[in-house]
């Protein structure tokens, strides 16, 4: 225990100094390459449950301790291991000594007697200390204030059920591959190994505990592929046909482009402007047994690498904040400013205005996002509505697609993520 709450510190101090999780995670793996599974399990756990929970175990952390800790490293300590003591099944005594140990590291590790003594104090009074947190929104929804104002100001009906979401463990969701199977053929083969699922619709299943992609039935033969319910709508709403020239301008990490090759046979060109990540394009084709013209490019950039033929369809996953994904991507919450959105804004519009001459007339850009934020998705469709008269925006519908979606906008829930869709025509 004492090396998984050590590199669970490292991992989270590295979030909160400004690292991204994931880029954290892959450096906590590359520096300790002998690390169990179970370990290396369990240091995830810590990091994503402490990011999670972060506003609750800062605000139970300043009851607890008579003075701010300068030392974040300290404050890190504290922080998971408050985690632990709340949310997981670990020993109690156990976990204190460990993390008095970890402190006795820190430092000239001159804090071992103030993590003992919080550490113990929050034993004895858990219950009590938890229930007065809560007291305030911070901590009992476990997102910055500024974000809080702005969901209520967007979703005064609805941003409870959006903070909330987010601080949920994410659902897993298959695609199942229509060339392959349907959703109820392959609930049989789930069933026959013993794995609870449940239909989502005719291609969409939700387990009902996460799996390894091994215990997966033909998953490395491309029957299925991992993605959110949610995520799978972009395809559907694009509409491709047989013999269509189709683009997926941000390509990476492959979902959407495998999803759409499923669907009909097109000639699709897909572009990332992050080569390192075009590797899991290539990946994912690979494994569906499918084909594209994947290449490094800027989809804000066209005349770098565009062939002058027009495309029937677009598919335009553009930067975004990624707020709809937070709970997969609890560090989001904390490294988020306000202040992002408007950059987010400005490159979305300028990969938009660039694209669109693209499109051939008669033919369909959808411009996608995995935001809850209208900044960056309605206000910036209706932008660029405004910008370009000949483009018409269609209504969405699809029997594939979550019911929910409204006016282009999907909130989290216990079934999909968070996303927004707006899909505009060329006029011929």
């Amino acid at each position: 225990m004492l090396l998984t709450q050590t590199l669970a510190c490292e991992t989270v101090f590295a979030v909160l100094s400004g690292q991204n999780l994931t880029e954290a995670l892959s450096t906590t793996w590359r520096q300790n390459p002998n690390i169990t599974p179970q370990q290396r399990g369990a240091v995830q756990d810590i990091a994503y449950g402490t990011l999670r929970h972060l506003g609750l175990l800062e605000a139970l952390l300043n009851t607890l301790a008579s003075k701010p800790l300068k030392e974040l490293e300290l404050k890190v300590l504290l922080l998971t291991t408050l985690y632990q003591l709340q949310f997981t099944r670990a020993g109690a005594h156990a976990v204190v000594d460990h993390a008095v140990n970890v402190a006795a590291k820190i430092g000239q590790g001159k804090g071992k007697g103030l993590v003992n003594a919080v550490l113990r104090s929050f034993l004895r009074q858990k219950d009590e200390l938890v229930a007065a947190a809560q007291k305030n929104e911070r901590a009992k929804f476990n997102h910055p204030k500024w974000w809080m104002t702005e969901m209520k100001n967007a979703y005064p009906k609805q941003w409870q059920q959006i903070l909330q979401a987010n601080n949920q463990h994410p659902p897993m969701t298959l695609r199942v591959n229509r060339r392959h199977s349907n959703a109820e053929q392959y609930l049989a083969l789930l069933s026959e190994r013993g794995i609870a699922a449940r239909r989502l619709s005719d291609f969409s299943i939700q387990l009902e505990k996460a799996q390894s992609v091994d215990a997966l039935p033909h998953f490395f033969d491309g029957w299925v592929s991992v993605q959110d319910w949610g995520a799978q709508a972009a395809a559907h709403l694009l509409d491709v046909k047989d013999g269509m020239r189709v683009l997926d301008a941000c390509a990476a990490p492959g979902g959407k482009s495998g999803h759409l090759l499923e669907l009909a046979d097109i000639a699709l060109t897909a572009i990332d402007a992050d080569s390192g990540r075009l590797k899991r394009v290539d990946d994912n084709l690979a494994r569906l047994n499918l084909r594209a013209t994947v290449m490094t490019a800027d989809a804000s950039n066209p005349a770098a690498w565009w062939d002058g033929q027009q495309f029937d369809r677009i598919l335009a996953d553009v930067p975004c904040s990624a707020t709809g994904v937070a709970r997969r991507h609890p560090d989001i919450k904390w490294l988020r400013r306000p202040e992002d959105f408007a950059e987010f804004s400005r490159q979305q519009e300028k990969m938009l205005d660039q694209l669109w001459p693209l499109v051939a007339s008669g033919g369909k850009l959808l411009y996608a996002t995995c935001s809850v934020f209208p900044a960056e998705n309605r206000l910036s469709a209706e932008a660029f509505a405004r910008r370009h008269p000949d483009a018409r925006r269609e209504a969405l519908s699809s029997e594939h697609i979550p019911a929910d979606l409204i006016d282009g906008q999907l909130l989290p829930n216990s079934e999909h993520d968070g996303f927004f869709y707006a899909l505009f025509t060329k006029a011929i």
